[in-house]
């Protein structure tokens, strides 16, 4: 038995959730995928998947299997790229889990390195709260605030700028904030990121000082806030990756100036520094570099692009 062919069949077959999608996406036949997932099972002595007319699910065993056989493609894969063109050559794909914003962003930027890499692909998800990192088969993922999961491998990229905005409509029938307490006079707007909804957090430059708010409208897509904004809806915190282009038409502006929204990490999260597979490390190394080319992500500071 070919283990590594064994052990990339029963991968896609969890992927698809199905021998017959599996068949269709590996160009074989689906008695082939049967056979290669009992052989695999029969090698291990253990049963790896249930078998229902439901569907497929795995079982303990597979569970713990997915893991490891992860590390394994991954290792194999980098052994190939290793022994290719110098180790230059990046295949195969990678799955990003990001806020939307930063997804924007990026998708904006990543056709220079899918023309720099002509075997490699991306597959952007667009999340607004952590993700399953095994369950979602993720090779990455960015993620803002603090990272709680000790088991995972966290490299800081950059920093978050977002600003406090309201239309000229909004603006037009209530006075703009002028410090953090002027705000539970107002309608808000909250993006629910992890299931923040209550509070808002701002900085003037030398301490934090935290807002409680009772938002009218909250939603768990940072873009769907953006657009309640445009609408007139009231105050909402916005990233500059959505925010700037409507600042400098003057479809939204920035008020509280004075007291700027705390700034975030952003943060990539992978399962290990071992065994890192080429197209991953070029993917890493993509975000690490353009996140660092924004003046508005980098540690140092935000700059005004309306006011230059």
């Amino acid at each position: 038995m070919d283990i590594v062919s064994a052990l990339r069949t029963f991968l896609r077959v969890v992927e698809t959730g199905s021998f017959s999608a599996a068949a269709h996406d590996l160009d074989v036949t689906q008695p082939a995928v049967s056979r290669q997932v009992a052989a695999l099972e029969g090698h291990f002595n253990t049963r790896l998947l249930h078998r229902t007319t439901s569907g497929l699910s795995l079982t303990a065993e597979g569970e713990r299997m997915m893991p490891m056989a992860l590390r394994i493609l991954e290792a194999v894969e980098e052994l190939g790229d290793a022994a290719g063109s110098g180790g230059t050559v990046a295949s195969g794909k990678v799955r990003i889990s990001v806020p939307a914003p930063l997804g924007l962003f990026l998708s904006e930027r990543l056709g220079d390195l899918l023309a720099a890499h002509p075997k490699l692909s991306v597959e952007l998800m667009f999340r607004e709260q952590s993700s399953g990192m095994i369950e979602e088969r993720l090779d990455l993922e960015v993620r803002l605030g603090s990272v709680a999961d000790s088991s995972l491998v966290c490299r800081r990229i950059g920093w978050t700028t977002a600003f406090l905005v309201a239309s000229p409509a909004y603006l037009a029938r209530k006075a703009p904030p002028r410090q953090p307490r002027d705000i539970k006079d107002h309608e808000c707007l909250c993006y629910n990121r992890a299931g923040e909804a209550n509070a808002w957090s701002f900085s003037n430059g030398s301490e934090d000082i935290s807002v409680r708010i009772s938002p009218r409208l909250t939603a768990c897509s940072a873009v769907a806030i953006h657009r309640a904004a445009l609408a007139g809806a009231g105050l909402a915190v916005l990233s500059h990756i959505i925010a700037v282009p409507d600042i400098i038409a003057g479809r939204l502006i920035p008020v509280m100036e004075g007291f700027q929204p705390s700034r975030l990490p952003i943060t990539v999260v992978y399962l290990s520094r071992r065994n890192m597979a080429l197209r991953v490390k070029i993917v890493l190394d993509f975000l690490t570099d353009t996140i660092g080319q924004d003046p508005s992500m980098c540690a140092s500071g935000a700059d005004r692009p309306w006011n230059g």
